[in-house]
C-alpha cells in the first residue's frame, strides 16, 4: 500500500524560524552588490531609525523636563527626517554611478551628500522661521558625520554579501550537489543503460543540466521560474532512483515565475524533502511544491511527509543558510518560515515581486 498523506490542508500553518529539518550545509552564494544599495526598504527603515535615535539623544542635552525634550526633538525631526530621506533618495538614484567610483571616492561622495543633506534640513527650518541664527556649518558637519556612519553600515552590508575567499567558493560547490547524490545518480543511469537506454539518457541530461548550473558563475539572482525548472530536473532524477516511493505534486502559478531568488536556493529545500521524507521510509513520501502570486508577493512552499517520528535531528544548517541568503537579497521584504506538524514538514517563503 502506498503512503499518501494529505498535504492539501497543510497550507498556511507555519511558524517563524526555529524548526529545522536535518540537512546538509549549503554555503552562501557569491553576489555582486552595490555599496549604495539604499533602495531597500530595510535599509531605509534602519537608517531613519538610527538618525532619529541620534537626534533623540542629542535633544536631551539642555532639556530640563520631558516636554522641553519633546519640543526639541520635534523641532529637530522637522529638519533631520527630510534631510535623511533626501540622502537615501539621492543614494538610491545615483547608486549606479556611485558604484563605478573607487572606494575612497565612494566615501567622499557619501559624506558630501550627507553635508548637503544637512544644509538642506537646516534650510527647511530656516524657511519655517524655526532657527535663528541658522547653524549652517554645524548642520553640514552633523550631516557629514551621520552619513559617514550610514556609508559604513552599507559597506558592511555589501561585504556580508560577497564571497570571503576561494575556500568559501569550493565549499559552496561541494554543498550544492552532495557526492553521494552524484554517485547514486550515475549508478541509476548505469543500471538503465542496457534495459532502458532512453531513461538513462534522460537521467544523464538532467544531471548535466544540474552541474552546468552548479558550476557556472552565478549572478546575484535568478527567477523563480528558472529555479522551478532546475528543481524539476532534480526531482526527475530522484524519481528514477526511488520509483513509486517518491510522489511529487507540483502546483505552480505562472504569474509567480518572475520573482527573484538567489541561485540554487530551491534545490536544497527539495533535496532536504527527499532526504528526510523519502529516504528513511520504506513506504515512501509525498512532496508538494507550490507557488502562488498574491498581489506584490509570491508565496513558495515545499512540503513533505515524514516517516513515523522526526528521526535523527540535524543542525538545520541548510535551512539557516537558505534563510540568510534570502535575507541578504530581499532583507525585510522576504519571509522564511518552517513548521513540523502531524508528520508533515513545510518550508514557506514569501518573496517580493
Amino acid at each position: 500500500m502506498q503512503f499518501k498523506p494529505d498535504l492539501s490542508s497543510f497550507g498556511e500553518s507555519t511558524v517563524l524560524g526555529g524548526s529545522s529539518q536535518p540537512g546538509d550545509v549549503s554555503a552562501p552564494l557569491p553576489a555582486r552588490v552595490n555599496v549604495f544599495d539604499a533602495c531597500n526598504v530595510g535599509v531605509v527603515l534602519r537608517a531613519v531609525l538610527f538618525v532619529e535615535a541620534v537626534v533623540g539623544v542629542g535633544a536631551m542635552f539642555g532639556a530640563g523636563v520631558f516636554v522641553d525634550w519633546l519640543l526639541r526633538f520635534s523641532l529637530l525631526t522637522g529638519g533631520v527626517l527630510p534631510a535623511t530621506l533626501a540622502w537615501l533618495i539621492a543614494a538610491c538614484v545615483l547608486k549606479g554611478r556611485l558604484a563605478r567610483l573607487g572606494t575612497t571616492q565612494q566615501w567622499v561622495a557619501g559624506v558630501s551628500l550627507g553635508a548637503l543633506a544637512g544644509l538642506y534640513g537646516c534650510g527647511l527650518l530656516v524657511l519655517l522661521n524655526l532657527l535663528d541664527p541658522a547653524p549652517w556649518w554645524a548642520s553640514a558637519a552633523a550631516g557629514a558625520l551621520l552619513s559617514a556612519v550610514l556609508v559604513a553600515g552599507l559597506v558592511w552590508r555589501a561585504k556580508a554579501r560577497t564571497p570571503a575567499a576561494t575556500a568559501a567558493r569550493l565549499a559552496e560547490l561541494q554543498s550544492r550537489i552532495r557526492p553521494h547524490f552524484l554517485f547514486n545518480t550515475l549508478n541509476s543511469a548505469i543500471a538503465l543503460v542496457r534495459a532502458e537506454p532512453a531513461k538513462a539518457e534522460a537521467v544523464l541530461e538532467d544531471l548535466s543540466e544540474l552541474f552546468r548550473h552548479a558550476l557556472a558563475d552565478q549572478t546575484e539572482s535568478v527567477t523563480l521560474g528558472q529555479e522551478i525548472a532546475l528543481a524539476q530536473r532534480y526531482m526527475a532524477i530522484e524519481q528514477i532512483r526511488f520509483g513509486e516511493r517518491l510522489q511529487v505534486q507540483w502546483s505552480l502559478d505562472p504569474e509567480a515565475d518572475p520573482a527573484k531568488l538567489p541561485p540554487l536556493l530551491l534545490q536544497p529545500l527539495v533535496e532536504n524533502a527527499v532526504r528526510h521524507g523519502v529516504e528513511p521510509s520504506a513506504e515512501g513520501a509525498q512532496i508538494k511544491i507550490t507557488t502562488e502570486r498574491r498581489g506584490g508577493v509570491v508565496v513558495l512552499k515545499v512540503t513533505n511527509s515524514t516517516p513515523a517520528g522526526v528521526g535523527e535531528r540535524g543542525h538545520g544548517l541548510a535551512l539557516a543558510n537558505v534563510r540568510e541568503r534570502l535575507a541578504l537579497l530581499h532583507d525585510v521584504q522576504a519571509q522564511f518560515k518552517t513548521v513540523f506538524k502531524d508528520g508533515v514538514f513545510q518550508v514557506r517563503l514569501e518573496i517580493p515581486l
